[in-house]
């Protein structure tokens, strides 16, 4: 078996103990290049009964840690040092987020060799005592630019100034930015850069990855896709995408295509990633949607094709994303789509990576020249024959309870559901009083206990209410029933009249016969009662009163009037009109 370049060049450095910053192409062997030196610094059981080392050299503290900056990559790398140091017997733990804190802190009270982690969890069990890093030998960062790209770096420094001072630290990503190279020079001592290519392997990206690059209108995108899937050798198919919203969508319509297809992306809990990377490498789901985030050192075998369904944000975002093709010398085909919007940012891109591919071709889902270069059969269509839908599907696949936040698990929900049942709430008893009076003591209320409330309570009376006619004092009694209380209300109330008028008081006047026959024939109208007057009038001035018809006037006090019978007769002859009333003036002496 030949290694790779880097692993043939950095061996020889990581196992004297010196510092290391490595990079190299994606695929090609990263993992075992800073894996092996790891395990052989971690003293085990197996080297004191080899006589390699001392058994006070023996400890359960972890001797190495490795900091990555993704879950699905800190899984991936675990797996492949357990496998690498399944000779030796070396315990390694992942930490990281999305899952329950106790089995975590149970496997670090048990002991381990080596922890591979996240920065967040990693920083979260050193804070409560949990983890103890005082013993680590070797530290390495794995993708160290993505981790300055999500914003690591805070929390990378303070992982590292709790490490010992003397210690191997080693630094690996496909990428080497300016920014690592700082951060190198602040926590290496006098580190050995290597950068390893082959030598037949030219350019920034592998040479057994064959790319191609279309413009794609963005409404034409599904189906163009879904006769890619279709291709003549395809075998398992990664796509990206630059959002988790177009991700899910995207995995819905292919699934509806006939595609069995799955999706990781950060608005699904950990227990949905970590089934549908499990379905994929099992071969259940053969079309993996995915952000950037599975863009990083997730290494699964037999994926052929890579499709870019949206342009991705840089150069180094793409390197990461064409790379889980083509890996450990196999071959692969990476496809970008690009959008009308996306020219200008591929164009930026390509000429970072001198790809020769400044002007896509305008492809659509029928163009020939799509089916000729991916070798796709001419009546393919966009959905996937019934015939050829062999795959179980995500469902096929469990999804592991990890103990999420937020109660999600299957555990929490088992839990919720054996909880003893409460005894029913009895309701609250309200007594209503009127006129701000006391009510009567009542027996106090009885606790809520099985017995008391197997009887049913009576239900409650409506309040009755008395109304009172104007001029009438009446008592009015409110009863309000609480179980077995009653409390009787008495409150004088005052009469009130129906409408509001000022009360006057009544006035006795003398009427003739005839004055009385015209006030039966109109109706008296409202007007404000004043009190009686009396004044003398003359016969003169009372005919001309008679003669003239009053107007509406204001309420005056009623006179007492001497008429005599002629003026009556007139008075019965004609009408009188409604005319203001003036006062008599008082006759000569």
């Amino acid at each position: 078996m030949t290694p790779f370049p880097i692993q043939e060049m950095t061996l020889p450095v990581a196992l004297t103990g010196t510092d290391v910053i490595g990079q190299a192409k994606t695929g090609t062997g990263k993992t075992l290049g800073f894996g092996l030196p790891l395990l052989e610094r971690v003293t085990v059981p197996a080297d004191v009964e080899a006589g390699r080392a001392k058994p006070e050299q023996l400890t359960d503290a972890p001797q190495a840690l490795v900091v990555v900056p993704t879950r699905e990559l800190c899984t991936q790398v675990t797996n492949d040092l357990l496998t690498a140091g399944k000779v030796r017997n070396v315990r390694v733990l992942a930490i990281y987020g999305g899952r329950a804190y106790e089995p975590q802190v149970e496997a670090l009270k048990k002991g381990v060799d080596v922890i591979v982690g996240t920065p967040g969890r990693l920083l979260d069990l050193a804070g409560q005592k949990k983890l103890d890093l005082s013993h680590v030998r070797a530290l390495v960062l794995d993708e160290a630019d993505e981790m300055l790209d999500l914003g690591f770096l805070p929390d990378v420094e303070k992982i590292i100034q709790r490490l010992p001072a003397k210690r191997q630290t080693m630094l690996f990503s496909a990428t080497m930015p300016g920014a690592v190279i700082g951060l190198a020079r602040r926590y290496m001592s006098q580190p050995t850069h290597i950068r390893a290519t082959s030598p037949d392997d030219e350019g920034a990206t592998v040479a057994n990855t064959a790319q191609y690059v279309y413009r794609a209108h963005s409404m034409d995108k599904p189906e163009l896709v879904s006769r890619i899937l279709q291709a003549d050798g395809r075998g398992l198919a990664m796509i990206f995408c630059r959002t988790k919203r177009t991700a899910a969508d995207i995995a819905e319509q292919l699934q509806s295509r006939g595609f069995a297809s799955g999706a990781v992306h950060g608005d699904l809990g950990q227990g949905a990633r970590e089934q549908a990377l499990r379905a994929f490498r099992n071969g259940k789901v053969d079309v993996l949607v995915c952000t950037d985030v599975a863009a990083r050192g997730i290494d699964v075998e037999g994926v052929t094709h890579v499709i870019n369904y949206q342009s991705p944000e840089d150069e180094k975002t793409y390197l990461h994303r064409i790379g889980r093709t083509g890996r450990a010398g196999a071959k692969g085909i990476a496809i970008t789509l690009v959008d009308w919007d996306d020219i200008p940012r591929w164009q930026l891109i390509n000429k970072a990576l001198d790809l020769g591919f400044g002007d896509p071709v305008e492809t659509y889902s029928t163009s020939p020249h799509l089916f000729e270069e991916l070798s796709i059969p001419a009546d393919t269509k966009g959905v996937l024959p019934r015939a050829e839908r062999t795959r179980a599907g995500l469902a096929a696949e469990e999804v592991e309870d990890l103990g999420e936040t937020g109660g999600r698990g299957r555990k929490s929900a088992q839990a919720t559901e054996e909880r003893a049942p409460r005894a029913p709430r009895t309701p609250r008893q309200r007594r209503r009083t009127r006129g701000g009076s006391t009510p009567q003591a009542a027996e106090p209320m009885a606790e809520a206990t099985p017995e008391t409330t197997e009887a049913p309570a009576e239900p409650r009376a409506p309040r009755r209410r008395r109304r009172t006619r104007v001029g009438a004092a009446t008592t009015v009694v409110d009863t309000v029933e609480a179980t077995d209380t009653v409390v009787e209300v008495e409150a004088e109330v005052e009469a009130k009249p129906r409408r509001r008028t000022r009360a006057t008081k009544p006035v006795e006047v003398e009427v003739t016969p005839g004055a009385e026959a015209d006030a039966v024939a109109k109706p008296r109208r409202r007007t404000r009662a004043t009190k009686p007057v009396e004044v003398e009038v003359t016969p003169e001035a009372e005919a001309d009163a008679v003669a003239k018809p009053r107007r509406r006037t204001r309420a005056t006090k009623p006179v007492e009037v001497e008429v005599t019978p002629e003026a009556e007769a007139d008075a019965v002859a004609k009408p009188r009109r409604r005319t203001r009333t003036v006062k008599a003036a008082q006759p000569e002496s």
